[in-house]
Parts: structure tokens; sequence; C-alpha cells
């Protein structure tokens, strides 16, 4: 079972940045993506963005597209959600996951960060 825990969250200002970690641990060598998604009060969760963990492959939500990077470390299993240029409308529990080889749904979760940006 795979355990995927995030960090990196915070307040920030409109226009100002966040980096966001996550870190899986148990059964990685099974994981065959992982991605960040994120939950803003009364909305449902949506995509951010995603990386296939073989050949490193990124997609990104419009929303985020060019604001947004998602990165990986050169070693082990993190995965890096650099926020840049942050809007009031980013608010959000992000949460990190992971898919799994031979599976085609997000199938192990963390438990979140906040993220907060004032206006």
């Amino acid at each position: 079972q795979v355990q995927l825990t995030e960090s990196g969250g915070g307040l920030v200002q409109a226009g100002g940045s966040l980096r966001l970690s996550c870190d899986a641990s148990g059964g990685t060598a099974y994981i065959n993506a992982m991605g960040w998604f994120r939950q803003a009060p009364g909305k449902e969760r949506e995509f951010v963005a995603a990386m296939r963990w073989s050949g490193g492959s990124r997609e990104y939500a419009d929303s985020v597209k060019g604001r947004f990077t998602m990165s990986r470390a050169k070693a082990g299993y993190t995965v890096y959600l650099q926020m840049n240029d942050l809007k009031p409308e980013d608010t959000a529990v992000y949460f990190c996951t992971a898919k799994f080889v031979g599976r085609s749904t997000w199938d192990s979760w963390g438990r979140g960060t906040q993220v907060t940006v004032s206006s």
C-alpha cells in the first residue's frame, strides 16, 4: 500500500509562489503516474497536473498552464508542484495521487495540504 504525504501548503498573496511536495512510500515500484488534484470549498475535486513515471510526460489543467510546473526528484518517489503567479481562485486543498501499473484510475491519495491565496 502506497502512502502519499503532501507538504508545502500555506498562505500567500496573489502573484506569489509556493512549491508543494509529495513523498511516496511503500509499493512505489508499481507507480505508473503521479498527479495533483485540488478541491475548493463547495466544489468538486478537480485535476491540476499529472506526470507519467516512465518518460516523464506531463499534463496540466488549462487553468494552471503556464503558471504551475510539475516535476520529480532525481531519485526516489517525490514529486513537486511549483505554483507561480498564484490567484485567489487557486485557493483549495491540494491532493497528491498515484496511478499504478495496469490500472486506469487514481487509486492512492494523500490527505492534502491547504493553499490559500489572498487578494
